[in-house]
């Protein structure tokens, strides 16, 4: 890593960024309602997308994470207790778009 100094603008931006983030974060938060496999089927990514990228972040930059921090950092709890609370199960019609839309990495 390099001593890089960033500019106003950078540490701005990088500012918003996370303020965005944030607010998605907390808005998915407050709509336990709408399931991950909702989220997957109309916008190819859900909360656990999330964590992974939260978590892959963290370990580019040297951080150590498990998959179940980064999981209660997006869900605001423990993912045991969300899908305890929150998680209904998958009508066919969504597993069946799911299946057609998954993506592939």
């Amino acid at each position: 890593m390099t001593n890089e100094v960033m500019s106003d603008d950078d540490l701005q931006r990088i500012e918003r960024e996370a303020a965005v983030y944030r607010r998605l974060r907390d808005h998915l938060a407050g709509r336990g309602d709408v399931q991950n496999i909702d989220l997957m089927n109309l916008a190819g990514f859900c909360r656990n997308c999330l964590a992974n990228w939260y978590r892959d972040a963290a370990v580019e930059t040297g951080a150590e994470m498990t998959k179940d921090e980064a999981r209660e950092i997006v869900y605001g709890m423990p993912y045991d207790v969300w899908r305890e609370t929150n998680q209904r199960e998958v009508d066919a019609a969504s597993l069946k778009a799911f299946e057609r839309n998954r993506p592939t990495e």
